[in-house]
């Protein structure tokens, strides 16, 4: 289970912050976000070297879109296409809106169930493909949004309903600044209740070969800026850094 967190604050010179940690089979090998589509310019992306797709990726047009598993459907399927695929779509797109009305009339059946967040500095959409049917769209509202195997805020999610709240009772950052000390700390939150259960930490300690194995945390700007911090490794363990982007 992944995570992403979104923050919409429309008019303001900053009007999109996400925060993600990535979590995966620690065997799964992958690459640190870089362009390495050459068919698809401007898009940049953490490269799952099995599949040849990514977990999250922003284009130079500034969409970003990153996919997530839903409830029991974890790892590939025979006959199903790569979820890896869908952010390079989305990201490739000109806006967000573009981006959810092309995934909008995929047929969901061709990929196992997921959850997909597409963002630019003027919208943001939640898509959840449930393995029929076309992919449904949720336009999501301006404020915070956590999203993780479940629907955005979904409280019967653990995960959600312990982070939720510290989220957004903390200053949002500035990019500007840049200042991100306050959410990274929360990324590399790894406590939780033992009565609950560790599927309420976000920050996942390696557990049966699977864990948090990186993390991101970017803003949009409308005039085209675009930041984009990367953590290789677990948030708190490796340091964030920045990635190199394309020019707009």
């Amino acid at each position: 289970m992944c995570t992403v967190i979104l923050l919409r604050r429309p008019g303001h010179p900053w009007p999109l912050l996400l925060a993600a940690n990535r979590d995966e089979r620690l065997d799964r090998a992958w690459d640190s976000p870089a362009p390495w589509w050459p068919d698809l310019s401007g898009v940049t992306g953490g490269r799952d070297r099995t599949a040849g797709g990514t977990w999250m990726a922003l284009g130079s047009t500034g969409v970003v879109a990153a996919v997530l598993n839903r409830p029991g459907s974890l790892g590939p399927a025979a006959g199903k296409r790569s979820r890896g695929d869908l952010p390079l779509a989305a990201a490739s797109a000109t806006t967000a809106a573009a981006a959810a009305d092309a995934i909008a009339v995929l047929p969901a059946e061709d990929w196992r169930p997921f959850n997909l967040v597409i963002a630019d500095s003027q919208d943001a959409y939640f898509i959840r493909g449930l393995g029929i049917g076309r992919p449904e769209i949720l336009p999501l509202p301006a404020g915070l949004s956590m999203v993780t195997a479940h629907d955005p805020n979904d409280l019967t999610s653990p995960r959600t309903r312990r982070h939720l709240p510290r989220f957004a009772a903390a200053p949002p950052p500035d990019p500007d600044a840049p200042d991100w000390t306050l959410w990274s700390t929360l990324l590399a939150d790894d406590a939780y209740d033992p009565a609950t259960g560790i599927a309420e930490t976000l920050n996942v300690p390696p557990v049966n070969g699977f864990g948090t194995v990186c993390s991101s945390l970017m803003a949009l700007a409308p005039d085209g800026r675009r930041h984009w911090l990367f953590c290789p490794g677990r948030p708190g363990e490796a340091h964030f850094a920045p990635v190199p982007l394309p020019a707009a």
